[in-house]
């Protein structure tokens, strides 16, 4: 038996369902859907009917023995691409994984693998009680006042839909990887997304290359905050107090020319 085998074997005992029934869900017969929770492995097209009728994915199914994970701790992202792990108490209560500096540059490769969100560090906040959080490290200067070291918050976002203009998310993508941007809709394909530092640019993310987006939540601040130092605010504060000095300069000049 695969672990594939063993999965599929799991999830229709789970579901209640019967050979035949499945079979007739799938639209085959019911001697090959049986091979398949045998030593058979199913066409690529198979797979995937299968994949979207239990709403696990492939990826889970092929590699990953679910059994070990309860299935109603399992979060469904849109389009059934994957199984989302969750974590809870003794009590529960959502519990709240740290991506850490160290856990970070695995995140790509373990964000649906329930063994690798089973391995962070995990925390609980009172006050975020629905819906499902994870803590991200803040990296670089691009959005401030959070500095490097301090992490964000993020809830789930189960729908592209939900993403509201101008608020900030954390964006897990396939070509940037790990990034914490304000996010402005770009037609129905994607998102620009934007740092809060003026001098970064924004740059546009398709849909197709987002694996995960997560709602800021609150901020976990690891550095206290000195008085000298220069937010966005800051800095806008002083070119807009430039550029009234600049202007009254020019018509007193042009007074004293008249």
């Amino acid at each position: 038996m695969s672990i594939f085998s063993d999965n599929l074997r799991y999830l229709r005992v789970k579901s209640g369902m019967t050979q035949q029934k499945i079979a007739d869900e799938l639209r085959i017969p019911r001697e090959r859907y049986a091979k398949y929770e045998g030593t058979t492995d199913p066409p690529l097209d198979c797979l995937q009917k299968i994949s979207r009728y239990f709403h696990v994915s492939i990826d889970l199914l092929l590699s990953f023995d679910i059994r070990r994970v309860p299935y109603e701790n399992l979060i469904q992202l849109e389009e059934n691409r994957i199984l989302l792990p969750i974590t809870v108490d003794s009590d529960g209560e959502n519990r709240i994984e740290i991506v850490g500096a160290k856990a970070q540059a695995g995140y790509l490769a373990g964000y649906g693998d329930p063994e690798f969100i089973e391995s962070l560090q995990r925390i609980s906040l009172p006050f975020l009680t629905k819906g499902k959080y994870r803590a991200f490290p803040v990296t670089g200067d691009s959005m401030p006042p959070h500095k490097e070291g301090s992490f964000v918050v993020g809830e789930y976002v189960e729908r592209i839909s939900d993403i509201v203009d101008g608020k900030t998310y954390i964006l897990i993508t396939k070509n940037n990887g790990m990034s914490y941007k304000r996010l402005y809709i770009k037609g129905k394909d994607g998102v620009m997304a934007h740092s809060d530092n003026p001098i970064y640019e924004p740059y546009e993310v398709s849909f197709s290359d987002v694996l995960e987006i997560w709602r800021y939540a609150c901020s976990i601040a690891t550095q206290e905050f000195e008085k000298d130092d220069l937010g966005v605010m800051s800095v806008q504060d002083i070119l807009q107090g430039i550029r009234q000095d600049f202007s009254a300069l020019r018509t007193e000049f042009g007074q004293r020319k008249g």
